[in-house]
């Protein structure tokens, strides 16, 4: 992976932008984190993700999933970076249960090694369903009805990091010294600096030396993804903020943070393609990207009130079957999920919409679309 890095920078003169160096750390065939072999997720992963630290997670997605799915015939649900195969098997389980199995489920995921872990745990978990999963290289050729589904993908997106300062802003690169790659920057381009003086207006007045980072590929990724879904919902699961809390004075040194080992760091130079690189997602610049794609924006809320508007009290009840030590520990696994000093604030979910008019419950309890 250094190898490959390091070519990379001596073809482009000594200098790369960081978003190509998330990119190949990330996604270069065979050699990035999510195309190698090693192992993700879970307790012995790099990091845990909602599906992973319970079940319940799945069955209250499961349940939004039923209401749109009660509205469109022969629906089918497609999601975008299936992670283990847990959150599908959830889905479908729960579905099942419901009387509301889609037509097809489908998996886009371009990790050869991930799609091969997806397939065994879910031809080991549900059998009886797996005529009704297949596995895509690239968003449905076909327009469909349904829901499209995206668990922590967004933060994994490349984003380009900048510096600013009152005489100029600076695109942050990477470059090489010696045996270690270094932080090295240079003037930005003139499109970049524009849209940077853009978040400065969001967030507030930056200090000299402010650090951050947006993402200049999720506006046509989103799109691109999205595009096939005729009608339906799309709903996406990530950590992030509104972009005037996003571009915060005081958050000086941007959202960039690694995961290795279930430890989390802030230098994604350190162990390029055997670490998780993320940065916290802009949720203003997906709603302004809904409305790029022909969406409506539909919902934006936290988990916290995600989860509850679908029921995760009853689903609690439902799987401990009143059994008090299984109740106990799905005790446990909701705070995980929905206390705000864990997951329950700083995850948020947003729903995108194409001709489907009906409320989504999910957002029903607290709707935060006047923060975006």
């Amino acid at each position: 992976m250094i190898a490959h890095i390091v070519a990379a920078i001596e073809r482009e003169g000594g200098w790369i932008s960081f978003e190509q160096f998330m990119d190949l750390a990330l996604y270069a065939p065979g050699l990035g984190y999510y195309s190698a072999g090693a192992l993700k997720f879970g307790p012995s992963g790099d990091f845990v993700t909602a599906p992973e630290i319970s079940p319940l997670f799945g069955a209250c997605v499961a349940r939004q999933c039923a209401d749109v799915l009660a509205t469109l015939p022969l629906a089918g649900i497609l999601e975008i970076g299936a992670g283990t195969g847990r959150l599908a098997a959830d889905i479908l389980e729960r579905l099942d249960l419901l009387g509301c199995l889609p037509a097809r489920y489908s998996i886009l995921e371009i990790s050869a090694d991930l799609r091969e872990r997806q397939q065994r745990y879910l031809a080991a978990r549900i059998p009886r369903l797996m005529d009704r999963v297949t596995w895509l290289d690239a968003p449905p050729a076909q327009p469909f009805d349904g829901l499209i589904l995206a668990n922590e993908v967004l933060d994994s997106l490349p984003v380009c990091r900048f510096c600013w300062s009152p005489a100029e802003i600076l695109e942050v690169g990477v470059a090489r010294e010696a045996e270690r790659f270094i932080w090295q920057s240079r003037p930005a381009p003139d499109g970049f600096a524009a849209y940077c003086a853009t978040l400065r207006a969001a967030g507030g007045a930056w200090d000299e030396g402010y650090t951050s980072e947006f993402c200049a590929r999720l506006r046509p990724w989103s799109a691109g993804v999205t595009q096939s879904l005729r009608r339906g919902a799309v709903l996406w699961f990530d950590y992030g903020l509104p972009r005037s809390q996003y571009y915060f004075p005081e958050r000086r040194a941007g959202t960039l943070l690694c995961h290795y080992r279930q430890r989390v760091h802030d230098d994604p130079l350190r162990y390029p393609g055997l670490e998780d690189i993320t940065a916290w997602v802009d949720f203003s610049l997906l709603a302004e990207a809904a409305a790029a794609a022909g969406f409506q924006l539909a919902g934006f809320t936290t988990q916290t009130y995600f989860l509850a508007g679908n029921g995760i009290d009853l689903e609690m009840q439902r799987i401990a079957a009143g059994d008090a030590n299984v109740f106990a520990r799905l005790g446990v696994q909701a705070r995980q999920l929905m206390m705000p000093g864990e997951m329950g604030e700083r995850f948020k979910v947003m729903a995108w919409t194409r001709g489907l008019k009906m409320p989504l419950a999910g957002f029903s309890l607290r709707d935060f679309r006047d923060a975006l």
